[in-house]
């Protein structure tokens, strides 16, 4: 039996392919692109966090499962892909962040952060024995005078966004940030935003019990995660509006449809 080029080159994660490649981050990358959807949006007073958590069965309890996670008191971060894995890393990085507290009496910037989890994340792509974390971060969070947000990769990669999603759901979200995101927008916009690429991704069949959405401003430099009521109102405001929408597209539809049978 003969042996195709690839075969072998994933049974290592020190092994590169003739062609460059480690196909153990890419498969990492690919637990990335099967997990839930998480998105994030910059405003120009702080930034959001929103992820569909997909309950896949009516007797789990959705508050069990958690998505967003507080690692700051000025920074959160969303997760898509192993969840398990995830939460070694927003261990490691709550750690990070009080070491930065001890070391030097003030709080971690978001790029430092972010940037030492990538250096640890981009640590096991190298050793043998190890294997590449199976997860992304969307890490927010605001600097001094500014908010940030971070996409972390499997393989260490770093890239700060406007606006940006992981998971099933990313090209749909890119689709409508990209038409939509606005840079003078503020907190009550971004919000509305990311439900609606929510409310599209997910084809209408958005529930405030299974969406987590955190948010940080630059007034009270405090993340917080907003309550299922909070996030009931928003998914309410979405729907009123796309319903409307789709009604005013269904009649210009009817009426350019009259138009050429006459």
């Amino acid at each position: 039996m003969q042996m195709t080029p690839q075969m072998g080159y994933d049974r290592a994660i020190t092994v590169f392919s003739p062609d460059g490649r480690l196909f153990q981050v890419e498969y990492a990358r690919e637990a990335v692109k099967r997990g839930t959807t998480a998105a994030g949006v910059k405003a120009n007073d702080g930034v959001v966090l929103l992820v569909d958590k997909r309950i896949t069965s009516r007797l789990i309890e959705a508050e069990s499962i958690e998505k967003i996670f507080q690692i700051d008191n000025h920074i959160g971060a969303a997760t898509s892909g192993l969840v398990a894995d995830a939460r070694a890393l927003v261990d490691r990085a709550r750690v990070e962040s009080q070491i930065n507290r001890v070391s030097y009496d003030e709080p971690i910037g978001v790029e430092v952060l972010s940037k030492k989890i990538c250096d640890h994340k981009q640590s096991y792509t190298q050793y043998g024995g190890v294997r590449p974390y199976g997860t992304a971060l969307l890490i927010a969070g605001v600097d001094d005078s500014r908010p940030r947000l971070f996409e972390t990769d499997p393989s260490g990669a770093l890239l700060e966004y406007k606006a940006t999603a992981i998971g099933a759901g990313r090209n749909t979200f890119m689709e409508i940030f990209e038409a939509d995101y606005r840079d003078d927008m503020d907190m009550d916009a971004a919000v509305m935003l990311g439900m609606k690429a929510l409310y599209r991704s997910t084809e209408g069949k958005v529930d405030a019990a299974t969406l987590e959405v955190g948010l940080v401003t630059l007034k009270d430099r405090q993340f917080r995660k907003l309550t299922e009521e909070e996030v009931g109102a928003y998914v309410q405001r979405i729907r009123d509006e796309l319903k409307d929408d789709s009604k005013d597209e269904g009649e210009k539809a009817g009426d350019q449809g009259e138009g050429k049978t006459e």
